[in-house]
């Protein structure tokens, strides 16, 4: 399957994942956390994936956390998104982790791996970008706290050797009015072209955007124009878009100006969902 060889990890727990990081990588083989590994997979048979060793850490207890606390919805990291899409606690991540590949795939895609991925949608980080989510990491020097936004731009940045262990939401977020819409290609199973995900809490609409550029991304430009009462709802779609953070897509699978298409129609829908201030979700086609 691999044009090459590596050595293969399965830590115990989290604190033997980030020593063997340690370990590893000072001895030279350029460790790799896995989890899920359809990505990996993918990136190994194209010779893209240059490590010397791989720490398998979907097994880690501590990555496998789903515990509703007093005041955070605390989610690990190694959760698939099957497992995630089955639960109640937070409909809008649920949502997300619906429309993420196909229904066979969600079975090995981890949360923390369809958020550190180098595939440019990762709409489940949408939710957590929404909620202002907090997340928590671990090194050798011990565990991290960041909000998500500090850590977060285009990727999920972190530092050689930190691993993703939970996301923590606040539970005031979880229930509030929501839209969620995938489109695809062709209908319901065709290829993925725009992700919109929105929130709205005490009359303030919150956007973030999968598949409009090459990474996702909320951003607080775009939602200030969405939430000028002055401005029409077309008008709010048509500054939006010029608002891009970077210019729109363009490529074999959609031209930009059929994904400029898509993303007006598909943010006026979602614009529409909210005002009816219900939880709903649309997987469609263009």
């Amino acid at each position: 399957m691999f044009p090459f060889d590596f050595e293969y990890y399965r830590p115990a727990s989290a604190k033997e994942a980030a020593q063997l990081f340690q370990r590893l990588d000072g001895e030279g083989k350029q460790p790799a956390y896995v989890s899920g590994d359809t990505e990996h997979l993918a990136l190994g048979r194209f010779n893209r994936m240059n490590t010397k060793a791989v720490i398998d850490i979907k097994e880690v207890p501590e990555c496998r956390v789903f515990k509703s606390g007093k005041k955070h919805l605390t989610i690990g990291a190694a959760l698939t998104l099957t497992e995630i899409s089955e639960s109640v606690d937070f409909p809008l991540l649920c949502s997300a982790a619906r429309g993420v590949a196909d229904h066979a795939a969600r079975k090995r895609i981890t949360l923390g791996g369809n958020i550190c991925g180098e595939v440019f949608y990762r709409e489940a980080v949408l939710p957590f970008l929404l909620t202002d989510s907090q997340v928590m990491t671990l090194d050798a020097k011990g565990v991290n706290l960041y909000l998500i936004h500090d850590v977060f731009n285009k990727q999920l940045q972190l530092n050689d050797g930190e691993m993703l262990l939970l996301l923590l939401t606040e539970k005031r977020y979880l229930n509030l009015p929501f839209a969620n819409i995938k489109v695809r290609r062709h209908w319901a199973k065709g290829y993925p072209l725009v992700t919109i995900a929105a929130i709205k809490i005490d009359d303030h609409v919150r956007a973030a955007f999968s598949g409009v550029c090459p990474f996702p991304f909320r951003s607080s430009m775009i939602e200030e124009i969405l939430n000028d009462q002055q401005l029409t709802i077309d008008e709010k779609v048509q500054q939006a878009i010029r608002h891009l953070p970077e210019p729109i897509l363009d490529d074999d699978h959609c031209s930009a100006d059929y994904l400029k298409f898509v993303v007006k129609h598909t943010l006026i829908d979602v614009l529409g969902m909210l005002e009816n201030g219900k939880q709903q979700e649309e997987i469609e086609g263009r």
